[in-house]
């Protein structure tokens, strides 16, 4: 009847009611340790899981820095490249492997010697400028000599006139010494300094430094000059190796004597002695006194 008509659904409820506490608290022992299982399982795996994202971070974090490193690196070697197709010359890149601690000797050790055709004396450039210049090659590795140490003179002239004059290296990294400049010379703070290719060590037109200062001491003959590198000597990791092009040096032949001129069959007029039948040297014509 109660399954057809309803009737004790009202004493049901009211049972249920008094039966859920009982219900519950047999349930109680099995939630509470499914409970727990799961807590513990979720923070577990929730402490893995935060343990893997601290990894993959340090390992992103760590690549990222190795991406800024490449881009910079990358950036400076177009820079080289760029600067190598303007040189026109062969060059070749190669890396600084140490820097001389000494603070009285600004010498830097690449990875090219030898092997690679690097000689004593070689031009080294960076993306900017003149650096320096080997001093010793080996066969894997060579030692050059910066133009701020104190050993070192690189002939130079004013971009803007062509006053010529030698930096010397003043022991500070960013700073060349210009002597021996008159007073009455043609110098500005500003102006360019290039290699003068005087001394054959340097090929013109590399551009070393840029003046900085101009002391005028009226009681000496010559100015106080101070010039800033151009190269970054302190900062460059990539640099570039010179080879210079070779001069042809053409002889002149308009001071070659008519005497000299006649030994040359080439150089008679087609006429011959009537008395000995030999060739008549060609008289020069007077010169214009007018």
């Amino acid at each position: 009847m109660d399954h057809k008509y309803n009737n004790l659904e009202s004493v049901r409820d009211a049972l249920s009611v008094l039966v859920y506490p009982i219900q519950l608290s047999v349930e109680m022992p099995g939630s509470v340790s499914d409970w727990f299982s799961e807590s513990l399982a979720t923070r577990r795996k929730l402490q893995e899981e935060v343990d893997s994202l601290r990894t993959q971070q340090f390992v992103q974090q760590a690549q990222m820095q190795k991406l800024a490193a490449l881009e910079v690196e990358n950036i400076r070697l177009r820079e080289l490249l760029d600067s190598s197709f303007e040189i026109g010359e062969k060059v070749l890149i190669a890396e600084l492997m140490s820097v001389n601690l000494d603070p009285y000797k600004h010498h830097v050790v690449i990875n090219k010697g030898e092997l690679h055709d690097v000689y004593p004396g070689q031009p080294l450039v960076d993306a900017n400028g003149v650096m320096g210049q080997i001093v010793h090659a080996g066969p894997y590795s060579s030692t050059a000599i910066l133009i701020t140490d104190t050993s070192h003179a690189i002939p130079v002239q004013v971009n803007r006139n062509g006053l010529r004059s030698i930096a010397l290296g003043s022991g500070a990294i960013n700073r060349l010494e210009l002597p021996y400049i008159p007073n009455s010379a043609d110098i500005q703070p500003g102006d360019l300094l290039i290699t003068s290719g005087l001394g054959g060590r340097f090929p013109p037109g590399y551009p070393v430094a840029t003046v900085e200062t101009i002391d005028h001491d009226p009681g000496n003959a010559f100015a106080r000059v101070i010039a800033t590198p151009i190269a970054h000597l302190n900062r460059s990791r990539e640099v570039l190796l010179v080879w210079p092009n070779p001069t042809l040096v053409v002889e002149s032949t308009d001071n070659i004597p008519v005497e000299e001129m006649v030994d040359d069959p080439d150089a008679t007029d087609g006429s011959t002695d009537k008395n000995t039948g030999d060739s008549k040297p060609v008289t020069p014509p007077a010169a214009d006194t007018q």
